[in-house]
């Protein structure tokens, strides 16, 4: 039972945190500095003693009584502290963050402890949301019209590509190729394809059609799938951490980074060009973050209400796979990151009643 006195808990609803304020009175305190100063004396090296046999009284001359009385209070919070969360029923996420007065033998302590809660999320009926959305069908076949711009767009890139290798400038060889009527622009022949590594011209030619309709596929697949995580996103009641939205912060602006390093160009000078402090890059991230941070929890509740795992050798599998583009990578944080990412495309695939496991094959990799 917690010997905690003067007990106030309070809730920080906006950064969704509890905080509780004690006391932990002069006697429990007192019990803690006897059990304290056992610790040290197992472990202590004193001139004269065998590790474990000095004197509690020379162990005091020696470490001082603030060292001895600091020990008594991290023993005493870190044993009354979850007790008191328990018995209370406050579920914490966190290691709490905590704040004392000094502490003195012979009177009671005062502290202030911090977490963040556990988050809370209340789902909508998430399969009559997704079905509603998977149920609108989106025409991507390829029509004539497509795939023949399709194929002269080609043209004109084998235009290009031979009046560049015949001697002509660049930019001259993209305007020349551009102004080129289609009647005079170079035929997708078999001896051109198969430089591509096509075999045939006729094969090539169905290949685009293909790669048209995948692409639409693709794009409708994206739009189905945020429509889904849009209107959960606003039917779902969540309350959660600041700090699962500056999560999301931090990695915005890391793929910022890495984008603008891609380029040539640093976060200073991006920062410098759009005439913003970095704060108020980041504030103007800050719905758009909290919203990655939700739909996360959306998508984690449902795996959890829906048994959704993912399979110890196919998640492996892409673990090795990965390993081999990024060797430098952090074992663990790798291994977090593509769980996650699995496990969300296992629950949106779910969701649109897509029963195709997640995953690739060694083929697939190739």
């Amino acid at each position: 039972m917690s010997d905690l006195q003067n007990v106030k808990i309070s809730r920080d609803d906006a950064r969704w945190e509890t905080e509780i304020k004690a006391e932990i009175p002069a006697e429990a305190l007192s019990r803690y500095r006897d059990l304290a100063l056992k610790e040290i004396q197992k472990t202590a090296k004193l001139d004269g003693f065998r590790p474990g046999k000095a004197p509690l009284e020379r162990i005091v001359q020696v470490y001082g009584e603030s060292a001895v009385m600091r020990h008594a209070a991290e023993h005493a919070i870190e044993h009354e502290l979850p007790e008191l969360l328990a018995k209370e029923n406050v579920l914490i996420v966190e290691s709490p963050r905590v704040s004392t007065d000094t502490p003195e033998n012979g009177k009671p302590l005062v502290f202030t402890a911090r977490a963040a809660l556990a988050p809370e999320v209340t789902l909508p009926d998430y399969k009559a949301i997704a079905k509603k959305h998977v149920d609108i069908k989106e025409d991507t076949s390829v029509s004539d019209e497509e795939h023949r711009q399709a194929l002269m767009h080609l043209r004109r890139e084998r235009a290009r590509i031979d009046k560049i290798e015949s001697g002509t400038e660049p930019q001259k060889a993209a305007e020349e190729s551009r102004a080129m009527e289609e009647k005079d622009l170079p035929e997708l022949d078999d001896a051109f394809v198969q430089s591509l590594g096509i075999e045939s011209a006729e094969k090539f030619i169905e290949t685009v059609r293909t790669n048209i309709k995948t692409e639409k596929e693709i794009r409708a697949m994206e739009k189905r799938r945020a429509a889904i995580l849009d209107e959960l996103a606003k039917e779902t009641k969540a309350r959660f951490p600041a700090a699962l939205a500056e999560y999301e912060l931090d990695d915005m602006e890391g793929r910022l980074k890495d984008d603008l390093a891609r380029i040539g160009q640093t976060l200073e000078s991006y920062l410098a060009e759009a005439k913003k402090t970095l704060d108020e890059l980041r504030a103007s991230w800050k719905e758009a973050a909290e919203n990655r941070a939700k739909v996360r929890l959306i998508l984690a509740e449902i795996a959890r209400k829906e048994n959704i795992q993912i399979e110890p050798a196919v998640l492996e599998h892409e673990l090795e796979h990965a390993r081999q583009h990024y060797p430098d990578a952090d074992a663990e944080a790798l291994r977090s990151h593509i769980l996650h990412a699995m496990r969300n495309e296992a629950t949106l695939r779910f969701l649109e009643g897509n029963t195709e496991p997640v995953g690739h094959t060694a083929h697939d990799h190739e």
